[in-house]
């Protein structure tokens, strides 16, 4: 990967899920290098598994954080752990899917007040293959007049590859990068869209690389052949980043640049 001279523009770092101990501790052995190296200005890092057992708890968000890691996106595991409910309501960067419903704990947006360039990160879920939440297109429709930034990322925590690709062309032109997390697979699909909008079905995670989506294989193959029930660990061996690094135009929140990382 090779990326060019800074211009008038923000340098965002999107991590995807982070899965367990061996995760966030991969995250801070790789990321103030990688910030170094790329001068990245703003990372985000989906961390709704980022507890053992999956799951965000309080010590992980914190490990995050301290690790280099602004502003923390969720998804279907974001409140499955209660001690997160208390830190989710503080408003400090860590988010859960907008679109669930208005009783649950946190936000489902986050404004940076970056010096140099503000931005906005908004989480949604799919509902295609998963809990039932609020219409997403309506949520969105809801919120994108609210935001106070025109530079806004997008994280669509989603199974279906189709719910991904119908939300990024209806946001195209509306928001800087629709980025997906949920199935830990990076996918082959980077593109900026016509209008503008940077685009990666699925960023991936931060795991296991000899692994299925992070839990060690031989338990995910018990649970799949048998169907019983199976007490998953996570693969601590072999952690591999996956990630995306976006470029968004200072004026005028376009995305110009949009490269996979795979560390």
């Amino acid at each position: 990967m090779r990326l060019d001279g800074k211009g008038a523009s923000m340098r965002i770092l999107f991590i995807g899920d982070v899965v367990g101990q061996s995760g966030c501790d991969h995250v801070r052995a790789v990321l103030p290098s990688l910030k170094r190296e790329y001068g990245i200005d703003i990372t985000i890092a989906n961390g709704e598994n980022s507890a053992e057992g999956n799951g965000i708890l309080p010590y992980s968000a914190k490990h995050l954080m301290d690790s280099g890691v602004d502003i923390i996106t969720t998804g279907n595991h974001g409140l499955r752990r209660r001690e997160i409910y208390d830190v989710m309501d503080e408003k400090n960067g860590i988010i859960r899917p907008a679109n669930y419903h208005a009783d649950a704990p946190g936000q489902g947006w986050y404004f940076y007040d970056h010096p140099k360039f503000p931005l906005c990160v908004v989480n949604l879920q799919g509902t295609v293959y998963m809990d039932s939440f609020q219409n997403p297109y309506e949520c969105i429709d809801a919120l994108l007049p609210q935001l106070p930034s025109r530079n806004i990322i997008v994280d669509f925590h989603a199974e279906a590859t189709s719910e991904k690709l119908c939300m990024a062309y209806y946001l195209d032109g509306k928001i800087s990068a629709l980025l997906g997390t949920h199935t830990h697979v990076p996918t082959a699909d980077a593109r900026i869209l016509p209008g503008g909008t940077g685009y990666m079905t699925d960023v991936g995670m931060c795991g296991g690389r000899d692994s299925v989506l992070g839990v060690k294989a031989q338990l995910a193959i018990r649970r799949m052949r048998t169907l019983l029930p199976t007490r998953f660990e996570n693969e601590k061996e072999n952690i591999l980043l996956n990630g995306v690094i976006i470029e968004i135009d200072q004026k005028t929140g376009v995305c110009t640049k949009l490269n996979p990382v795979n560390i």
